[in-house]
């Protein structure tokens, strides 16, 4: 479970990325919603949740949307996750001790969460959640006036959940 559900503040954090560049919520939260997702590299499902997000990212990441991993491993581990799962939205490190994680009262990962640019969170999702994924889709879809993105296409086998 997490702490932080939907309706709540998100927790702010400060964290650099792999490649030494700082985010923070607040800064980021001024270009517009924020969709980030905690995880571990040798975690199976956030290893099966990250190329679903990866779709979301390419179809509505850019200036007005912000995606971002939360790694709660070091640097050279995280960057050898992203390249096998062809993830290119930044990733940040939760540094030693976790402040980002525990600040956010999680227990389990990958946890995502959709957060407006009022620091509310949207939407609040614990390990793979094909409902919660398509949510996501259908409110940043809403916000750019576009249809949503196919995240799932026929010739793949994808489950309704996977706990994380």
């Amino acid at each position: 479970m997490t702490t932080i559900i939907a309706g709540q503040t998100a927790p702010p954090f400060s964290l650099k990325s792999i490649d030494g560049t700082k985010y923070s919520l607040s800064e980021l939260l001024t270009r517009g919603p924020v969709f980030v997702s905690f995880f571990k590299v040798s975690c199976p499902v956030c290893q099966f949740t990250f190329p679903f997000l990866e779709r979301l990212h390419k179809r509505y990441g850019g200036k007005d949307v912000t995606f971002l991993g939360i790694s709660q491993d070091n640097a050279g581990a995280t960057k050898e996750f992203a390249d096998e799962y062809g993830v290119t939205f930044p990733i940040a490190l939760d540094a030693e001790g976790y402040p980002a994680s525990n600040a956010y009262g999680l227990t389990n990962v990958p946890t995502s969460f959709l957060i407006e640019s009022d620091g509310a969170v949207k939407i609040a999702s614990m390990g793979f959640n094909k409902k919660d994924l398509e949510d996501v889709a259908a409110e940043l879809s809403e916000r750019r006036k576009m249809p949503p993105a196919i995240l799932f296409r026929p010739d793949e086998s994808v489950p309704a959940n996977r706990p994380g």
